[in-house]
């Protein structure tokens, strides 16, 4: 029974409560003159009523309590006003009866186009005096924000963040000098415009109890003040976009409640502190696209609980360590373009909250680690690495949520599983620029309708390509090209992608065919982009006649033969059209008007005639090169080119002069006239176009040049294999972003052009075959070229010692082998603005042969000061070019040794010092030389033993000849009983084992000569004492002491000698 009573009472007292609580609330009533302020406010506000939701109940018929975006206190007072994202236009100005509301505790104004971009924010908004919360973010205000919010001392949250117009704050700290009580301020994409000090002090010293801090994009510089450690309650710290230019504090590690740090864009430096990332609170940092900060990852803690890791862009680097797995909580981790190394670890598995994984742009190498047990994974792209391994489908089975995967640029092997496409939300696939072979195989269990974009371009992948492909009917994009596919490709099958615009098949053995009783090509869909180059077409595909969306063709490389067709221009949307490379030889009709055109590449065809011209206002790149035009070129060609960059008449049979109207283009940037037979004066207002970066001209009949302009903009100028002999080389000094300069094979006369020292970017020079003379030491040579890398004097009239102080200025030829790797590309002009590209091509000689370099490695390097006057030693400095591929110092008068600082020349493939007067051996120490594959040492005055270490027993003996005191193979056989040269003998090259008689000769009268005199002493005893008494009296001369030591003897003698004759 009790229980009972002790329930009754409990539910009476419930009862009582909610009576007491609720009943009031119900029954408040608006204030009248509380509810006429917001009805004349209202109505002086505009806004749009279609999209309304809360002004659009405010009317004076019902209580304004009731009203969806106001709350009011127990006795009707109105407390707070919610009108965010009322699509609210123009302004609130100071005598508005807003502010009249001074109960007012709450305003939320966010989201609205107030302001119009001209007005600014109402001074007034400091007379409500209540505030304690103020979001004005997301308008339209513009200038200065008014002092008077100063006013608002209670304010706890302050957003005043802006979307559009132009807000500004001059004094900071006055600003927020009294707000004590703040505990959030956003003033993003507000001018603030001051220094690290400056607004960290005016912060830390106003708001002690300020959490979430957020000034992105606000002008602000650095460094961070230390005054900002004070603020130990901060959470939130957002100051993205901003210059900041400094490392991050060390102190932001103290902040013990911090849970969100973005910095993106802030340009920071130096190491990032790894304990910021130990922040047991810290759910949310991003760094993107700091390029200058660098760090590595930490080992992270068990159950960490960041959330959001975004380090795109930034450098940092390592391995990714184990721990990673311990973010179990992680749900994006971007880290795109940084500089991270390694395998992706194992632990990687644990991560099942993740939904956007993004590490493309790195260095990872290895094996994919299995996501499969991460459901709500949305975004995979693992791009631009070093991966390898297959695909395993069991991976990837489970992740039914995948809306992209991308894979490309890769080394991933193996088959490509069916199985990804039966994702049923996958809709984009990339798997490009990998390694993939064997066949595609048939999809099987197709769920992923949903697919519309996949990439399987340049891979290995053979065979036909499956049927079921034309199941995927929402696809948008379909790149196969570069890949080994083979067989036909029914283009009846399009008929089901009804939604295809691209379509790329380029570069595959690939057999177009149609069944044409049971199909019309008003069933295709109309493409945008279409690429079929390299199929082996022989005719226009008939499909392409009622393609008229078309923006983009590449029928490039085929085998097209005759005439291009009308109908080919009749798409008026076309911008992209290449049919290079064929056998075309007309163009049906003579009228092409091409609206969008940009750019139109007919080059390497069979083309004659006349240079077709034709209107297009928007033509950015034209190639007409490589064909068989034969005309002039007309003067009407600026109404065609009047704003082409690219434009390329090479190797054709024109004739006569180019015109100046040429030179009314105002946006060229290469003009390519080469390989011509064009003549006169190369127009001079050619070099007053400040946006021509390369002109090539070589091989024509051109006799002069006028003088370069003071805004030359040149990058190459190739007029070399012409009759020029003008001296116009003075005025290339106004061309300092000049890198290739070609004035080979002409008649110019001059010293040599020091002119050019100041001249830091070039890289090709080349004077061969001309006039010049004198020497090439320049004056104050500091600095010369540092960035040669292909020098050629040749065959001109160059004289003196080469100055080796000169040489060490070309630090490019000077770099490491490892240096050099890393800087590997090609010689090019290119404007990523415009997109145009134009490939640099010299001529070299080498073994005697000229060879065209298409394209030139930049860590390609030659010198070549063959057929001169030089004279004096080589210098020795040339041993520090250590990158040198290529040195030819032949036919001049250079004498003393060879200088084994050659030997330093690791990367030297031909060596050619013939046709000289050096002495000396050959350096031994020449055979480290292990590259070289061409060496000419032939007709000098060379002594010795030739080496024979390493490959030098390889060179023809011609390497070699020429020096009459060298020996050795490959020049002599080997007599290993000498060790001096043989003596020069000639010899009939049909004779065997010919008979030496001049040895004979000489051996017959030594042995004659000597049994004569050993006969005579044995049998004439007259001449035998004669001998003896004739050799004593010489020993005694030489040997007087002989005299006293054996006189009796002598006495003897002669005693013996007057008895004999008595």
């Amino acid at each position: 029974m009790k229980t009972w009573l002790h329930f009754f009472l409990l539910l009476v007292t419930l009862w009582v409560s909610i009576i007491i609580i609720i009943i009031p609330l119900v029954h408040s009533k608006c204030i009248p003159d509380q509810q006429q302020s917001l009805l004349d406010f209202k109505s002086n506000l505009l806004f749009n009523s279609s999209l309304s939701s809360k002004l659009i109940s405010w009317n004076s018929s019902t209580d304004c309590c009731s009203w969806v975006g106001v709350t009011c206190s127990t006795n009707g007072r109105v407390l707070g006003i919610d009108l965010s994202s009322e699509s609210i236009s123009g302004g609130i100005d100071n005598s508005s009866s807003l502010f009249h509301l001074q109960n007012l505790q709450s305003l939320n104004l966010a989201d609205n186009e107030l302001g119009n971009g001209s007005q600014s924010i109402p001074s007034a908004v400091g007379q409500l005096m209540n505030l304690r919360y103020l979001n004005l973010s997301h308008n339209a205000y513009s200038g200065q924000i008014p002092i008077e919010i100063s006013r608002l001392t209670r304010l706890a949250v302050l957003d005043i963040s802006q979307k559009y117009g132009f807000l500004e704050i001059l004094n900071l700290h006055k600003l927020v000098e009294n707000l004590t009580e703040l505990r959030e301020l956003y003033l993003d994409d507000v001018q603030i415009s001051a220094e690290g000090s400056e607004w960290c002090q005016a912060i830390s010293s106003s708001l002690p109890n300020l959490r979430v801090l957020s000034l992105s994009s606000c002008n602000l510089s650095g460094p961070f003040h230390e005054s900002l450690a004070n603020l130990r309650s901060l959470s939130v710290i957002q100051l993205g976009s901003n210059n900041i230019f400094a490392p991050v504090p060390a102190f932001f590690a103290n902040f013990s409640n911090l849970t969100t740090l973005i910095l993106d864009y802030c340009n920071l430096q130096g190491t990032f502190p790894k304990e910021i990332f130990l922040l047991p609170s810290l759910r949310e940092i991003s760094f993107l696209m700091n390029v200058n900060l660098d760090g590595s990852l930490p080992e992270f803690p068990k159950n960490g609980s960041l959330q959001f890791l975004d380090l795109s862009g930034t450098k940092f680097s390592g391995a990714l360590p184990n721990s990673i797995g311990n973010l179990k909580m992680l749900s994006t981790f971007h880290i795109e373009d940084c500089n991270f190394t390694g395998s992706m670890p194992k632990s990687m598995t644990n991560l099942t909250q993740l939904v956007s994984l993004l590490m493309y742009g790195n260095n990872f190498e290895g094996s994919i680690p299995s996501f499969s047990a991460a459901k709500n994974l949305e975004v995979v792209h693992l791009g631009f690495n070093g991966l390898t391994g297959n695909i395993n489908c069991i991976h990837w089975g489970n992740l039914t949520n995948l809306l992209l995967l991308d894979l490309s640029y890769n080394m991933l092997s193996g088959n490509i599983p069916s199985a990804l496409f039966s994702l049923p939300l996958l809709g984009r696939v990339d798997l490009s620029n990998n390694q993939f072979s064997g066949h595609f195989s048939e999809i099987s269990n197709l769920s992923s309708y949903s697919v519309k974009y996949l990439d399987l371009s340049r891979n290995n992948l053979e065979g036909p390509i499956p049927m079921s492909i034309f199941n995927l009917r929402s696809l948008n994009h379909l790149f196969l090209s570069s890949n080994n596919f083979s067989g036909s490709f029914p283009l009846d099958g399009l008929q089901h992608l009804r939604n295809l615009s691209s379509l790329y098949l380029s570069n595959n053995s690939l057999l177009l065919c149609h069944d044409a009783t049971n199909f019309s090509y008003s069933y295709y869909p109309q493409f945008k982009y279409l690429l079929l180059a390299s199929l082996n077409l022989r005719t226009f595909p008939d499909f392409l006649r009622n393609q008229s969306e078309l923006l983009s063709l590449d029928l490039s490389d085929n085998q097209i033969q005759g005439k291009i067709p009308n109908w080919i221009w009749r798409s008026n949307n076309l911008f992209y059209l290449n049919l290079s490379c064929n056998s075309l030889e007309t163009l049906e009709g003579h009228t092409i008007n091409l609206t969008y055109m940009e750019t139109l590449d007919l080059h390497s065809n069979k083309l004659h005639g006349k240079i077709p011209i034709f209107s297009s206002p928007h033509i950015l790149y034209l190639d007409y090169s490589r064909n068989n035009f034969s005309s002039t070129i007309p003067t009407t060609i600026e109404d065609m080119i009047l704003h082409t960059r690219f434009f390329s008449v090479a190797s054709n049979n024109l004739q006569g002069i180019i015109p100046r109207s040429i030179c009314n283009s105002d946006s060229l940037e290469v003009l390519d006239m080469s390989n011509n037979s064009l003549s006169g004066t190369v127009p001079h207002c050619l070099s007053t176009m400040s946006t021509l970066s390369v002109l090539n001209l070589r091989r024509n009949n051109f006799r002069n040049v006028g003088m370069l302009s003071h805004n030359c903009s040149l990058q190459t100028l190739d007029i070399s294999e012409n009759h020029i002999q003008s001296q116009f080389l003075k005025s290339l000094v106004n061309c300092p972003q000049l890198e290739v300069l070609n004035l080979g094979k002409n008649q110019i006369t001059g010293p040599f052009p020091c002119l050019l020292k100041d001249i830091s970017t070039l890289r090709v020079l080349i004077l061969r075959s001309n006039k010049f003379y004198g020497g090439i030491g320049c004056p104050k040579i500091n600095g010369t070229w540092p960035m040669l890398q292909i020098i050629d004097l040749a065959h001109n009239n160059f004289s003196g010692n080469v100055p080796g102080i000169a040489l060490t200025t070309w630090q490019e030829m000077m770099a490491n082998e490892d240096d050099a790797s890393s800087k590997l590309n090609h010689l090019q002009f290119q404007n990523n603005s415009s997109g145009i590209y134009y490939q640099d091509t010299v001529t070299i000689t080498n073994k005697g042969f000229e060879i065209e370099l298409i394209k030139i490695l930049t860590v390609f390097t030659s010198i070549d000061f063959s057929c001169n006057k030089f004279n004096g030693s080589i210098p020795r400095e040339i041993g520090e070019l250590k990158s040198l591929h290529i040195l030819n110092l032949s036919n001049n008068a250079f004498t003393g040794a060879i200088p084994t600082s050659l030997s330093n020349l690791s990367q030297l493939e031909s060596l050619d010092l013939s046709q000289n007067t050096l002495s000396g051996q050959i350096p031994p120490q020449l055979t480290k030389l292990t590259f070289l594959s061409v060496l000419n040492f032939s007709h000098n005055q060379l002594v010795g033993k030739i080496p024979s270490s390493n490959q030098f027993p390889t060179f023809p003996k011609s390497s070699f000849e020429g020096n009459k005191d060298l020996f050795g193979p490959p020049l002599t056989e080997e007599n290993r009983t000498r060790l001096s040269p043989p003596a020069t003998k000639r010899s009939h090259p049909s004779s065997g084992d010919e008979i030496d008689w001049n040895i004979i000769i000489v051996e017959i009268g030594f042995t004659c000569g000597f049994g004569i005199v050993v006969g005579s002493l044995l049998c004439c005893k007259r001449w035998r004492k004669w001998y003896y008494i004739t050799m004593y009296r010489i020993l005694v001369k030489i040997f007087p002491q002989l005299e006293q030591r054996f006189g009796h003897h002598r006495r003897h003698v002669y005693t013996g000698a007057r008895y004999w004759r008595r």
